[in-house]
Order: structure tokens, then sequence, then C-alpha cells
């Protein structure tokens, strides 16, 4: 009896929801569309249909029973046998869990033939009652009616969501029924076909109207169900941009300083500390600039791949540029900490293939066990830590200690001192002379910089540069310090030169070359005597820049001086390609001359360089006469260093000048 009809029956018709759905959607979403509409609209029906049959199982019984000493055996038995079987078979076959267990396209094929089903099982459940009206009299033939139009009724309402299918069940019910009743003679015929046919006609028009509501409920449904889905896929989205690094798929800053605070917080109760790992790569800046971007991006790919692989690595995540962090499990001790820290750099040395090419490299770690107020504090140790790593070697791993904690409160105090710092009152100037041993004369003075935190201790550059570079207040005591120089030590009046040192920073800051020449203008120097001193290392980070700076400062007139030379870092084959005036020796090999031949053999080398290149030479940190004898011996005559005089304050330094003269 009454069942579902297809999809299209809950849209007035399958062609009807194929159109709309091309549509309004089209290709495969439009059938996962009509899918999702389908599944619900079959799994309502399975909520009404078993009750349904039930309803007619228990008709079938009632009209048997009224009538089985009226007819013959088959008749009373054929309902509640054949019908009724046929109904109990198909309330089950319509229980929800069943419904919910199948496959699309068996839904699909039930819901289209069960409408014609249906209007069938109607029919021949109306014929069977008239087939007992027949042989009863007027009060059998209206418990018969009655029955037939609560069936009816029950199967209309039953399918409120089913119109198509109602209409049939009615029409194949009501039809032969109604005829029946008309042409039996029953005194109450037309009154009786008439209510049934009126009370039907509005029930179908209800079950229309419950139709409409439920596809716009469901439809209404469904949208509501894509939009939450397309919001926890957006969610998932933001989530992963918010917190996961694109490059390299590890996490990003936010986030592994998320899982940081969490470990603090962790801390807090009672549970052991985490330990924070800072890793820098070394020799990745090499790699970018030689292979390219690509390469560079493969890298950081990679190692961060590498992370995920070793044991107690509890998260990592990129911090930016080469540089990532990496909380390990806080149940090791600091000796097994500090073994897993360098099996993280053995696996940082091994090989990265791209694009057919070995690119190698190494990573400087900083272990710091997690304590602290904030994760600012415990990166700012496991900073440290990685600084001095990376000032040891490449590839060092340094654990932070109470003796570090001591030296970073220290340089926090003085680090506030000299940003805080009047530096036109805290910098004084000393002057150191350059002497040619040819004739023992003064060529020139070096000026130095010292700072106080406190107006009476004074700090060598070696001791407070950092804290510039730190600061952001290089160009500053650069411009502050030539100025000063140039007021105090007017040795171009003398026809002796003055040489100034130059932080790397300056050396690469855009506009310091116009900067100083203002200077030197306002002075009255001649540029020639203004000698600029540049370390090597401030040429290393970015050669091409560093050599188009410094021939900047010698269009405008200055003298190039290579300060350091020798101190580690020289490469003897690209000093040819910079515009230097002087190759300045480093002190390390002037203390070394005396004792060690391979000293005396390097500065050989050097001295023969700068006679090849038609450029002077000076050896600073000359201490004692064998190390000014061994200079002079290998060719070196103009020298520097406490055997010829410390540095002094700006009056002794012309006072010495002018008793030269």
């Amino acid at each position: 009896m009454g069942s579902s009809h297809h999809l299209a029956d809950a849209l007035s018709g399958p062609k009807r929801l194929a159109a709309t759905v091309r549509r309004g959607l089209g290709g495969r979403w439009a059938q996962r569309k009509g899918d999702s509409f389908t599944k619900a609209y079959a799994v309502n029906l399975s909520h009404r249909l078993p009750l349904l049959y039930l309803v007619v199982v228990f008709n079938c019984v009632l009209m048997s029973l009224r009538f089985q000493s009226l007819t013959p055996v088959w008749i009373f038995l054929f309902g509640p046998l054949v019908i009724g079987s046929f109904a109990i078979w198909r309330a089950y076959y319509w229980l929800p869990d069943r419904v919910a267990g199948r496959s699309m396209a068996t839904l699909r094929s039930d819901l289209r033939g069960m409408s014609w089903l249906g209007a069938a099982s109607g029919l021949v459940f109306g014929l069977w009652a008239m087939l007992l009206s027949a042989y009863g009299d007027e009060s059998s033939q209206s418990f018969i009616h009655y029955i037939v139009a609560v069936t009816l009724f029950s199967g209309v309402l039953g399918l409120g969501h089913a119109p198509l299918t109602a209409l049939r069940i009615a029409f194949a019910l009501t039809i032969p029924t109604s005829l029946q009743t008309l042409f039996s003679g029953h005194s109450n015929a037309l009154e009786v076909v008439l209510v049934q046919t009126v009370v039907t006609a509005l029930l179908l028009l209800i079950t229309n109207g419950h139709h409409r509501d439920f596809v716009k409920l469901e439809l209404s449904r469904q949208r509501l169900v894509r939009r939450e889905r397309q919001a926890a896929l957006l969610a998932k989205d933001n989530m992963l941009q918010a917190t996961v690094d694109p490059l390299t798929g590890a996490l990003n800053r936010r986030a592994i300083l998320a899982r940081l605070e969490a470990e603090l917080a962790a801390k807090h109760t009672g549970t052991a500390a985490a330990w924070l790992a800072l890793i820098d790569l070394d020799g990745f800046k090499h790699i970018n600039d030689t292979y390219g971007h690509a390469a560079g991006d493969t890298v950081l790919a990679t190692i961060a791949s590498r992370f995920a692989s070793v044991e107690h690595v509890k998260s990592y995540g990129r911090l930016g540029g080469d540089e990532f962090a990496v909380i390990l499990d806080a149940a090791l001790d600091e000796a097994a900490v500090r073994k897993l820290a360098n099996d993280l750099s053995d696996a940082l040395r091994a090989p990265v293939i791209h694009a057919n090419v070995v690119l190698r490299l190494s990573g400087s770690i900083g272990v710091h066990r997690v304590a602290g107020r904030s994760a600012s504090d415990c990166l700012e140790r496991a900073d440290a830590a990685l600084y001095k790593a990376k000032e040891q070697s490449d590839g060092t791993v340094v654990v932070f200690s109470p003796d570090d904690e001591t030296e970073l409160l220290q340089r926090a105090t003085i680090t506030r001192q000299f940003n805080n710092s009047n530096l036109e009152q805290r910098i004084k100037l000393v002057y150191q002379p350059i002497v040619d041993l040819t004739d023992n004369s003064i060529t020139g003075f070096e000026a130095f910089a010292r700072w106080s935190p406190d107006g009476q201790s004074w700090l060598t550059p070696g001791q407070f540069m950092s804290l510039a570079v730190a600061t952001g207040r290089t160009g500053e005591m650069t411009r502050m310090v030539l100025a000063r120089a140039m007021s105090e030590c007017r040795t171009w009046e003398q026809g002796r030169t003055l040489s100034i040192n130059l932080a790397p920073r300056d050396v690469m800051r855009a506009g310091t070359p116009d900067v100083l020449s203002q200077l030197m203008d306002e002075a009255g120097a001649p540029p020639q005597s203004i000698i600029l001193e540049v370390t090597e290392r401030a040429l290393l980070d970015d050669p091409k820049r560093a050599e188009a700076q410094l021939k900047a400062f010698r269009a405008r007139g200055f003298r190039i001086a290579l300060d350091d030379f020798g101190a580690g870092w020289s490469s003897l084959s690209q000093v040819h390609s910079l515009p230097l005036d002087i190759i300045k020796i480093d002190q390390a090999l002037s203390r070394a001359l005396a004792s060690d031949p391979g000293a005396r053999a390097l500065v050989s080398s050097i001295v023969s360089l700068t006679w090849q290149l038609g450029i002077d030479c000076t050896i600073e940190g000359v201490e004692d006469e064998a190390q000014a004898e061994t200079a002079r011996s290998l060719g070196i005559r103009l020298m520097q260093g406490y055997h010829f005089g410390h540095p002094a304050p700006a009056e002794q330094a012309m006072a010495r000048l002018a008793s030269a003269a």
C-alpha cells in the first residue's frame, strides 16, 4: 500500500528536480545535492511507512473477522494472508535502520518504484474490500466503506511528504469503491461517496502543503549543512595559515611560541620544564646567494622534515629566515639534551639535494631549560646560548648555564645604560700614533672611542660596540666620533693623517658616504688626510654592496684601510678587487711574529700582496722591539702599537706632533 516515490516526487517530478539542480549548481556538486535530498527523503519516509503498513494489516484482520462467516474461506483469508503478509514485508523493508544502510542507487530505485507499487497494492486492497462487500448486508457494507475510508485517510496522511504517491493511492481506492457504493443501492451511498471524496481531496491538498514545507525545510537544512561545512573548512584553513609555516610545514612563529607558553604554564603546575633549542643554519645565505632562493626553500623544508624524525622532539617551528625553535622532552637531563642537540647538529650536516646539486650546511644550536616569566625570557636565554655557539664555530652546541645567566643580566643592565646614555657626555676619544720606521716619524693617528657607563670606568670598542649595534646607535656614534675627532685632533694641519674606524653597519648603510663627506667639509679637512678603517667582517655578508660603498667613500676623497687583516676571514684572492689604500695586519699576527714561522710566512705574503697592488701596509699591536725588528725585516715600515705609544687624549697627541716638528 501507500509507498514513497522517487526524489522527483518530493519536488513534483524527477525532471523538475534535475532541471533545478542543473540550473542552480551543475556537475558533481549537483549530484551530491540530489543524493543528499534523496537520502533525507527516504529516511523521513522510513519513519512513516512501517506504521502505515501496520494499519493496513490491522484493518485486513478486522475485515476478515467480520466476514469470516459470510464469504468463502479463500476470500476472507486473502486479506490477512496475502495483503497482510505483503504489508508486513514492506513494513520490515522500510524500517529506519535498514533504510539507513542502503546504497544511494538502491534508495533511488525504491523511491522510483514505490509510487506505482503503492497504487497497485491499494487497488488490490480496494478490490478485496469490494468482493467482501458483495456478501454483506447494508450494515456490513457500511463497515467495509468505513474501513476503506480510514485506510485511505491514513495512507494519505502517512504519505504527507509524498503527494504523488498519495494521489495515486487515492485514485486506486476511491474510484472503484465509490462506483460500487453508488450502484449497490445503499441508502446513504451518495452522501458517503461525497464525504469520502471531499475529505480525500482536502487531505491531498494538506499533503501537498506538507510536501512543499518539507522540501523547503530540507533544502534549507542542506544549505545550512553546506555552509557549516564550508565554515569548518575555512576555519581549518585559517587555523593552518595561523599556525603552520607554508614553506616548511613546521609550526610558524606564533604557533611555536604558543607551545612555549604552554610549556611555561605546565612548569608552573609543578611538572618538569622542557628544553628550548634555537637553531640557526650556518652557510644558508651562501646557498641562497649561490644557488638561488629555490635552493634555499628546499633546504628549509628538508631541515624541518628532519626535526620530525628525531626522538624526544615535542614540537618544532620556524621563527623566521633560517632560524628554527625546537621544544625538547622535559624528561631529558643536561647531558642527554646536549647529546640530543649534537645529534640534531649531525643531522643538519647531512647533504641536501636540489636540482642535482649537493648542498651542505650546518647548524649552530643554543639550548635553554624553559624557565622565566614569559616566552620572551626563554627566547632571550636560548638566543644568548645560540650567539655564543655561533662565535665558537659552525655547528657548535651551547647549553645556557648559570654563568651565562649572570652575564646576560649584566649585559642587559649595561645595554640599558648604553641605550639611555648621552653619547656626547659618555664617550671620549684617545689617539694612538702610527709610526714610519724608516725615519721614526709619526705619519698619523688612529682615533679610538671609549665609553663609560658611570663616568669612571671606560670600556673599549670591543666591549661596547655590540651594545651600539644592539641599540641601533652605531650611525649616531660614528658621526659624533668623526666630528669630534676632526675638531680636537686636526692632524692634517701638521701634514698627518687621521684614521677613524667604521662599524660594519656604517659601511653598508646607504647615505653614510654623503654624511661623512659633509662632516669632513665642515671641519675643513682635506679628504686624503682622513682614513676610514673597515674590518674584513664588514665585507663578508654582501661583498658586492660593500665594494660599491667603498668606491663611494673613495669617490668623496676618503682613503680606505682594511683593518684586522689576517684575523681569520682573510681572502687574498678577493682583496685585489676592493678599492683599498692600506692593509692593516692584525695584532694577533704581530704578537706571533718573533716566535712563529707560520705567522712570518703569512705576513710576508701579505706584504708581497700590498707591493703588487701598490698600496701601503701597516702592522698593528707591536709591543716590543723584537716584533718591530721582525716586521721591519719582512719589509713593513708603518707600525702601530704600545711599543710606539699608548692611546692618549687629543692634547697629548697634538703636543707630540708639535714636539716632533
